[in-house]
């Protein structure tokens, strides 16, 4: 590329079509030309256990799963993405409580997701499994080639630069964002929450016994439908909306035996939520 300096003389610049630019002008970006965004890694399975719905049930939970993630490896690449869950709460309470701004509270949720990848790493260690750091992600593919099971901790690094939400400051962007952020980064075509129920319900079934199940929907729709309440993350559905590699996700009931392994093969086990 060669230089070129600005008329005045004062500045000099690298000439390319970023030259000069902002990057805030909104006529600019809609019309700057890019390549389709490169699908890293699209055979690595991105599976989600659930902190609150999973991890935390212990052995009520954790050993099923385990084993059926285990019994999945010869055939499928997989990147597991732990949860918070309720030690998160706990934690997000009290600071709450104590003043704590998003950022630090966005820390302190870190650390639990980094506690449960660590726990469900060394479950998995019989098999290859090894926590990783967000880091670490490049290097996906050395682990398949050793017969490791890579697990890594579903927060997003925005830690202390965590965005505060318009209303109170529990940050918005948690490991079911993390999980979505990491499937747009590397490509993947297998995207899957494990939770707890069976998919997406108009309402908290927990709650409300006459809420309805929802077996596919799409990212925009459901943003415009503003469902009081969601399983997954709702800055989630705008990511998904938004992206260039993310065809859809899916939420199962990991209690269920076989959901995982029917999940990874491609089959409609939950709630599909696509790309419109």
């Amino acid at each position: 590329m060669s230089l070129v300096r600005e008329k005045d003389g004062k500045r000099l610049h690298v000439k390319s079509r970023l030259m000069g630019e902002s990057l805030v002008s909104q006529s600019f970006i809609e019309g700057l030309e890019i390549s389709p965004q490169q699908r890293l890694f699209p055979d690595v399975c991105l599976v989600k256990i659930g902190g609150q719905s999973i991890c935390d049930r212990g052995i009520k939970a954790l050993p099923g799963i385990i084993k059926e993630i285990a019994a999945n490896r010869e055939t499928h690449k997989m990147l597991i993405v732990a949860g918070g869950g309720t030690r998160s709460r706990h934690i997000y309470a009290i600071g709450l409580e104590l003043g704590m701004p998003t950022g630090i509270i966005a820390k302190f949720g870190s650390s639990i997701s980094e506690q449960n990848s660590l726990m469900i790493a060394t479950l998995l260690s019989p098999w290859g499994g090894i926590k990783i750091g967000h880091d670490d992600i490049v290097k996906l593919p050395t682990y398949f080639l050793q017969g490791i099971i890579p697990v890594t901790h579903g927060m997003p690094p925005y830690d202390y630069f965590a965005i505060r939400p318009a209303r109170g400051r529990i940050p918005v962007h948690r490991t079911d964002v993390g999980l979505v952020l990491l499937a747009d980064l590397i490509g993947s075509r297998t995207v899957v929450f494990v939770k707890d129920e069976k998919g997406l319900y108009t309402d908290d079934p927990k709650k409300n016994p006459d809420a309805e199940f929802i077996r596919e929907t799409g990212a925009g729709d459901l943003m415009e439908r503003n469902l009081d309440d969601l399983i997954i993350e709702r800055p989630c559905l705008e990511i998904i909306q938004n992206s260039e590699v993310i065809e859809k996700v899916q939420i199962i009931n990991g209690l269920e035996p076989g959901n995982i392994t029917r999940a990874l093969n491609g089959e409609h086990v939950g709630t599909m939520i696509y790309k419109q």
